[in-house]
């Protein structure tokens, strides 16, 4: 799990904002994405138990228990991402002073782009997880609080394209093409389905706030 959790706010910002290598934008894009999830699990949490909403309760509890599961997951994304960046700099450091150490170096730093590219996919995965259940939670929440789903589409969506940028980064100096193939692909998708989700649900958001 990520200690950058357990910092106060104030820590965050300024270690972020340092000449530290990390939080960097991974960890960073994670860490918004979670408050965003968060404002979903307040709708969610504003609906439960009211008579209002019985009918949906059901319902909103499911939505409401996966906006947690996420925000779970987000945080050891958290820790994976810094975890990756600080692998990097490992194998980046490797002396390269012979042939063989040269070859080991360059084996090991296509493992460790593969990973540090692999991260940022999964918080991006998982944040598009997060604006379905907003988008499902957008039609279905207390009206009163519902503008917050709509909060929460714009940041999740913010936070994907956001962090699908530190798989941008490694891209071109991943040697494996079918791998990059397939990354692109998966990127192309996340990005359009995420537009269309986030889309969705600001409408029924609009509309419900009439």
């Amino acid at each position: 799990m990520s200690e950058m959790f357990d910092f106060p706010f104030r820590k965050i910002l300024a270690v972020a904002a340092s000449d530290a290598p990390t939080p960097g934008g991974g960890s960073v894009s994670a860490m918004v994405g979670a408050l965003g999830v968060a404002m979903t699990a307040m709708v969610g949490n504003l609906t439960v138990g009211k008579p209002k909403f019985a009918d949906v309760e059901p319902q909103v509890k499911e939505i409401t228990g996966a906006a947690y599961f996420i925000i779970n997951k987000l945080e050891k994304l958290v820790a994976a991402d810094i975890a990756a960046f600080g692998k990097f700099m490992e194998v980046y450091r490797m002396p390269r002073n012979t042939e063989e150490e040269k070859a080991r170096r360059d084996e090991l730093m296509q493992k460790a782009l593969k990973t540090a590219t692999d991260t940022p996919m999964e918080v991006a995965r998982t944040l598009l997880e997060a604006l379905e259940i907003t988008e499902r939670l957008a039609k279905i929440g207390n009206k009163m609080a519902i503008s917050d789903a709509g909060v929460a589409a714009y940041v999740c969506e913010a936070a994907i394209n956001a962090v699908l940028l530190s798989a941008d980064i490694n891209i071109p100096m991943i040697k494996d093409e079918e791998y990059v193939k397939g990354i692109l692909a998966e990127k192309e998708r996340i990005v359009s389905e995420a537009r269309r989700l986030k889309d969705a649900a600001v409408a029924v958001v609009q509309e419900r706030m009439k």
